[in-house]
């Protein structure tokens, strides 16, 4: 037995206030489980870096093929042959395909589960990471001075959402809180299920550890809510710890297999939370690597970029099959995944077998009720007198209007005005399919579901 002294104890518990403000537990929000009519789950993946969409979906015939071939002798995706793009159908008065390492995401195009808005983005002139993203997760492009993030004003405008119960809500699927979150103290990063439970100090020490924190914490709650912030600290890692099975025990449904590494981590975590219907409403996660000013590699297996895609299709297409059909609520009818990047890169690769920072680029919309299997936006072209700044492909769609459409017919937010000042004209682009579900949906009875097609 260990002979606790005082100042071990207190030691102790120190460490544990510390960790837990480490941990990031700002104050975790709980929800109903995913049974509540009109509402979705929304997955934000942010491609951190700049993707290349031009290599990602790109003109295979037409008027700009020859255009996108002068442009990249070393880099351009074949259109046929070997490594050739993967057929995708016509649209803006070309042929377009997908990089051939996107695989899961052309099935999922193909069963129209899946669709790309090109030639969109954050209209701003701006080419910098830092200011695109911030704007970006800020959703106000030009305007880096925002207090508040475009999630977190989403959940304060949205009517109806459920008042906190003791469930998870949402979540930051990282070590840190993303810019879309600001403000939103009922966010917490969850990079795995480690990061909640209470392992400061000896286990034998632990259970007296933590009753004795709480009773701190309880005689200070009326005094300074950051207290009251580590009460419910206290109480998220002690649910968790109870409720979240450990990773390394889930088993995917239908045989869904993710990548190995942090991403396919970070999606199949995503997936557990949702299917033991904790109440998740929205999460976001990151996938870095895209800033390809050199070694970009060419649409071969086993090139920089080529892994990239493929990282990022297998993860998705492994997510969206083990959502599929599982359990009584048909998650992945009930789930959105939006996939976007600060800005794409430039028409004409560079003198390192790579692309420099751009303009315009592809947003990825996944989830049961994406109206599927085409492209969206106005395609601008890829003349010379055609591109922004005669080097980049231009923006003809704003990004918010797809965020807008989501958070409109899918999270029960018409409030498009509120999450994104300053923006005005919002027209939707028919990108999704409008569900509207009947009470029945809490008992899994999906014959009294409606939906409205765009």
């Amino acid at each position: 037995m260990c002979d606790t002294t005082r100042r071990g104890f207190m030691m102790g518990c120190s460490a544990a206030i510390a960790q837990l403000a480490a941990a990031r537990f700002t104050n975790l929000v709980f929800a109903d489980p995913l049974t509540v009519p009109g509402h979705d789950a929304l997955i934000v993946l942010f491609l951190r870096g700049g993707m290349d969409g031009l290599n990602f979906v790109l003109p295979t015939a037409g008027p700009d093929r020859a255009h996108y071939e002068t442009a990249r002798p070393v880099l351009r995706v074949p259109a046929s042959g070997a490594n050739a793009a993967l057929a995708l159908g016509a649209w803006g008065g070309n042929e377009f395909g997908l990089h051939p390492a996107a695989t899961g995401l052309h099935e999922l195009y193909q069963d129209r589960r899946l669709a790309f808005v090109h030639a969109a983005g954050i209209d701003v002139p701006s080419r910098s990471h830092f200011d695109n993203q911030a704007q970006m997760e800020l959703g106000t492009p030009g305007d880096g001075s925002a207090v508040s993030g475009w999630l977190t004003r989403h959940f304060l405008t949205a009517p109806g959402l459920p008042p906190a119960t003791p469930m998870l809500q949402r979540i930051a699927v990282s070590s840190t809180i993303q810019t879309a979150w600001l403000a939103d103290t009922n966010v917490v990063a969850f990079a795995n299920r480690d990061d909640f439970l209470f392992n400061t100090g000896p286990s034998a020490w632990r259970d007296a550890q933590k009753t004795h924190l709480r009773n701190i914490l309880d005689l200070q709650d009326d005094f300074n809510p950051r207290y009251a912030q580590g009460l419910v600290s206290l109480d998220a890692s002690a649910f968790i710890e109870q409720n979240v099975p450990p990773l390394s025990g889930y088993v995917p449904a239908n045989g869904a297999v993710y990548p190995t590494g942090s991403f396919g981590d970070a999606m199949k975590l995503t997936a557990q939370l949702l299917k033991l219907d904790m109440g998740l409403r929205a999460a976001t996660l990151d996938l870095g690597g895209w800033d390809t000013h050199n070694g970009q590699g060419t649409a071969a297996d086993g090139q920089f970029y080529w892994e990239k895609i493929q990282e990022m299709s297998a993860a998705l297409a492994a997510f969206h099959l083990d959502l599929d059909g599982a359990g009584p609520n048909a998650y992945a009818k009930r789930v959105t995944v939006v996939v976007m990047s600060e800005f794409g890169r430039r028409l004409r690769e560079n003198a390192d077998a790579g692309t420099d920072h751009g303009h315009g680029n592809v947003i990825t919309v996944l989830g049961g009720a994406v109206a599927g299997g085409r492209l969206y936006g106005a395609w601008p072209g890829l003349a010379n007198d055609q591109l922004y700044d005669h080097a980049d492909l231009a923006i003809t769609t704003d990004y918010r209007q797809v965020l807008s459409e989501i958070l409109g017919k899918r999270m029960a937010n018409p409030n498009w005005a509120q999450v994104f000042p300053g923006y005005a004209g919002y027209v939707p682009l028919g990108l999704m399919h409008e569900t509207i579900f009947e009470d029945s949906f809490e008992t899994g009875d999906t014959a009294n579901w409606s939906v409205t097609q765009p």
